[in-house]
């Protein structure tokens, strides 16, 4: 790993100068991936790291009248452990929990699972200068892609690793970002992520110098239930080879409103507006799931060795859909 400067400031402002006054700064969180990279010389080594653990302040959540406030800082394993938040935000809790190890969940934060890098392999080799890392190629068309998306690839076909974001976008989530003099904005998580289509090489929004300084989640309306389902290779540690998150609000049975968001599955935690529309109005029952369910994966093109995405994706939506409901099934 190369030299690299580690500065602590004490707020917000001087976390976004530091990293503006810089041609080559990176903050850090819990420093899973930033420290990963860095050892393994993926992408361009920073000159300069900024510490975010030392503003106080970031780390809290709160509950406000306009919906619940998480600070970038909290701990994964905060958010699984919450009372207010597995009752009232279950797929938050439920997609927090799923992550890694309990020593992975006491180390990363909200603000490092959203904004973390792609975990495709040819990304993170050393000796393959891929499209993500300015290249002219992307190898996983022609190679190994049991990995890569189904949904929304080219010219990259990554696929966002994070867990949280699926949960939060099913919830409506909006994140607070602060840059340069003191400019904040707050965006749909939505609007949060951008497709390879638009930037090959960046998976947000987000412009240098800026970092995310809140996520705000709004009230659950009466009736509302959320559930994450993540389906993984091995039982622990490891990411999602595709997940669905399933937020329903029923009056009476009825589906007044519904939110489905993917991932593992796409460049960015996809949002399944088909597989919602053929939700909303129903009575939820097992017909009503399955249609759903096929309907998430519209306009899925695979690749030669991930087709099996496709009813992996269409099973945890139906499932996610079901319980949602609070309609017993089989376990996994």
């Amino acid at each position: 790993m190369k030299d690299f400067e580690y500065l602590h400031p004490h707020t917000i402002g001087q976390a976004r100068q530091l990293l503006a006054s810089s041609k080559n700064a990176e903050p850090i969180a819990g420093g899973i991936d930033l420290l990963g990279m860095m050892k393994d010389y993926i992408d361009e080594p920073p000159d300069r790291v900024v510490n975010l653990k030392s503003i106080p302040g970031l780390n809290r959540i709160r509950q406000e009248k306009d919906g619940l406030h998480l600070g970038p800082m909290v701990l994964l394993v905060d958010l699984e452990e919450d009372k207010n938040l597995q009752q009232k935000y279950t797929a938050v809790s439920q997609a927090a929990a799923s992550v890694g190890s309990v020593q992975m969940r006491n180390q990363g934060t909200l603000g490092g699972n959203l904004c973390q890098r792609p975990r495709c392999w040819y990304f993170r080799s050393p000796v393959h200068h891929c499209l993500k890392k300015g290249g002219t190629t992307c190898f996983a068309m022609a190679g190994e892609n049991k990995y890569n998306c189904i949904l929304g690839g080219g010219p990259s076909f990554i696929v966002h690793p994070s867990d949280l974001a699926p949960a939060l976008m099913a919830l409506n989530a909006k994140v607070t970002i602060t840059g340069p003099n003191n400019k904040s904005r707050t965006i749909p998580l939505e609007e949060f992520y951008i497709l390879p289509r638009v930037d090959p090489h960046k998976e947000t929004v987000l412009k240098p110098g800026e970092l995310v300084t809140n996520v705000i989640v709004p009230p659950a309306p009466a009736g509302s239930r959320s559930i994450y389902l993540k389906f993984k290779e091995k039982p622990s540690m490891d990411f999602a080879l595709s997940a669905a998150a399933v937020n329903l609000t029923l009056a009476n049975g009825v589906c007044k409103d519904a939110r489905v968001v993917l991932g593992g599955v796409a460049p960015i935690p996809w949002r399944a507006k088909a597989a919602e529309a053929a939700l909303k109005g129903k009575t939820i029952n097992e017909a009503v799931a399955q249609a759903a369910a096929v309907a998430s994966t519209q306009g899925a093109v695979p690749m030669a060795q991930n087709a099996y995405k496709v009813p992996l994706t269409q099973t945890l939506v139906k499932r996610a859909v079901l319980a949602s409901a609070g309609i017993p099934q089989p376990a996994l």
